[in-house]
């Protein structure tokens, strides 16, 4: 007869095995959105800039327009890409970003999400750590931060310091 704790230990498994592909699932969506999101924006802008060639008198005015709707991200995390500065994440996530290049720059290889939620003074429960993978893991599929080993992230190759993303 199997123990009880071994049975919790077997539903708490499969709970957790449920709980992370959920968890791989949601991201592939989020990064499909944010693709989908893109392309969507690029539509609008094309169909902005045509509108503003086609009207008599347009001027500067509607490619301002244009450039300044460009300029609104959809996505809180957008898809990384040569040149695109830290600043355009909230502050959690450069915060992230941050914690991960410092360990990469001293030597000390990939961070884990206890250890951030400790850098980050918060308490190492398991809310604040799953709350911080779940960011962890959006700047992985965003480009942002790679994931070498499961739950320990780094820089993504290409992504630099604060300024600039090249």
């Amino acid at each position: 007869m199997p123990s009880v704790v071994g049975l919790l230990e077997q539903h708490e498994l499969a709970a957790r095995r449920r709980v992370d592909g959920l968890r791989e699932e949601a991201d592939r969506i989020q990064a499909e959105l944010a693709a989908a999101e893109q392309e969507w924006q690029e539509w609008v802008i094309a169909r902005r800039r045509v509108g503003a060639v086609l009207t008599p008198d347009s001027g500067t005015a509607g490619v301002e327009a244009v450039v300044r709707d460009a300029a609104k991200a959809k996505s809180q995390v957008p898809v990384w890409r040569e040149g695109l500065a830290w600043s355009v994440l909230s502050v959690d996530y450069q915060r992230i970003l941050r914690v991960a290049a410092d360990r990469a720059r001293l030597g000390q290889g990939p961070v884990t999400c206890q250890e951030m939620a400790a850098e980050f003074g918060m308490d190492v429960v398991p809310a604040r750590v799953e709350a911080l993978r779940s960011k962890a893991k959006r700047l992985v599929a965003r480009g942002w931060l790679a994931e070498p080993a499961a739950g320990r992230f780094m820089p993504a190759r290409g992504v630099a310091g604060p300024g600039g993303g090249s």
